[in-house]
């Protein structure tokens, strides 16, 4: 598969980078609220439990960010991203910060005085999560990282399927959103499976690709619509166009996120704490995150948004997301120290004032590591180039709205 000769492009959807933010925060706070024994006690204990939802949000972006440019190709008959490329820059945006979060967290964390060299190539091949008792202090939020660079393995595939079946039979929006349904299917499968093998804290399967691979194809069917939209003459009756009817109505959407995170805060959800759950709570869960996490998106993408940008798209959201990943891999090493700043035991304390001071230090440190480790990597994509080749042959669908082709946005 040959490359986009365009550089990367983010700007057609700039709110994206506040809800990061967003989705960042709310992960900050379940887990000040999870240290101090806040999500099983008080009022809103319910929802400070339910705020780990932000990692559906991040995983429904990346379906949606990385899975775009090859859809664009494929609708339009024009060159995807190359595989090597698509690769590099995957690995330049997630592996310098990772690595420099794992020699922190295994350097200055007491509870990580023991750890050996098999510690070290694990976390550092995003392994921890295969085995139980794998994962260290200070990184045990990586875990969706790891089922992350698993989608990012598993994404080309799908990709060049897609785009040859397209070339091949025209482009049918609707056989690929079946595709994305039949994946988000084999997640419920895949629940059934692992809890008839013993579902607990104990069973490492629960961090898996499968068991999350509907939160990234919800995100790659938000491609798929949003391409055929805006690749294709759709009638303003078309039933295509109610994706923009809906994401005119940020406030509609928001409103109804909040009320199903509302439901998700309850008993309907499974228990609080980490533990056992039965099948039918671990996929309510699972679907009311999904919905909560399309709901927030939703109007960042379709339609004129207004609103997001107004909320999402701002310059502090957009700089706060621009250094969520960092944040959200340095903040349980930060929230470490700031519990032995406020002198609290594990359990006790004050979530606010935990999550006042974590959040305030993460982002300091972010901060830096950005400009010293996350910009200087990111300068060194070019070193992995497209190679010229032909042009593309002509599609054989109708004659798209031309479009320039765009390289994934980093998460």
């Amino acid at each position: 598969m040959t490359a986009s000769r365009s550089a990367p492009d983010h700007s057609e959807f700039p709110a994206l980078d506040g809800v990061r933010a967003l989705a960042v925060m709310a992960v900050v706070a379940t887990h000040a609220a999870y240290w101090t024994f806040r999500y099983g006690r008080g009022t809103g204990a319910g929802m400070l439990a339910r705020l780990d939802c932000g990692v559906a949000i991040f995983f429904v972006l990346s379906g949606f960010l990385l899975s775009r440019p090859w859809l664009l190709a494929a609708a339009t008959g024009s060159r995807g991203p190359a595989i090597r490329v698509y690769l590099w820059r995957r690995a330049l945006r997630i592996l310098p910060v990772y690595w420099f979060a794992v020699v922190l967290a295994f350097v200055v964390l007491h509870d990580n005085h023991r750890v050996n060299t098999d510690d070290w190539l694990r976390h550092a091949g995003f392994l921890q999560i295969y085995r139980f008792g794998w994962m260290r202090a200070g990184l045990t939020q990586t875990w969706s990282l790891c089922t992350e660079v698993a989608f990012y393995a598993v994404l080309p595939v799908f990709a060049v399927a897609a785009v040859a079946w397209v070339r091949r039979s025209g482009w049918h929006p609707v056989g690929l959103l079946v595709a994305c349904a039949v994946a988000s299917a084999g997640t419920i499968g895949w629940y059934v499976w692992i809890h008839r093998n013993g579902w607990s804290v104990f069973t490492t399967a629960n961090f898996w690709l499968p068991g999350y691979l509907d939160w990234f194809a919800a995100g790659i069917a938000m491609a798929v619509v949003q391409v055929h939209l805006t690749t294709r003459a759709v009638a303003d009756n078309s039933r295509w166009r109610v994706a923009d009817h809906l994401g005119a109505s940020a406030g509609s959407c928001w409103l109804m996120a909040l009320a199903v995170f509302v439901v998700a805060a309850t008993p309907v959800a499974g228990p609080r704490a980490i533990g056992l759950i039965d099948t039918s709570a671990a996929i309510t869960r699972n679907v009311l995150y999904l919905a909560v996490a399309l709901l927030v998106v939703w109007p960042a993408v379709f339609g004129p948004r207004t609103w997001a940008q107004a909320v999402f798209g701002n310059r502090p959201m957009r700089w706060l997301g621009e250094r969520s990943y960092s944040i959200f891999l340095l903040h349980l090493v930060i929230l470490e120290g700031a519990m032995n700043l406020l002198g609290y035991q594990v359990f006790t304390g004050s979530a606010t004032a935990v999550f006042a001071v974590t959040m305030a230090g993460s982002v300091v440190l972010a901060a830096v590591t950005y400009r010293l480790v996350e910009r200087p990597a990111m300068a060194l994509r070019a070193l992995v180039r497209c190679r010229p080749d032909s042009p593309p042959a002509a599609p054989s669908i109708e004659a798209p709205v031309p479009l320039p082709a765009v390289q994934p946005a980093p998460r």
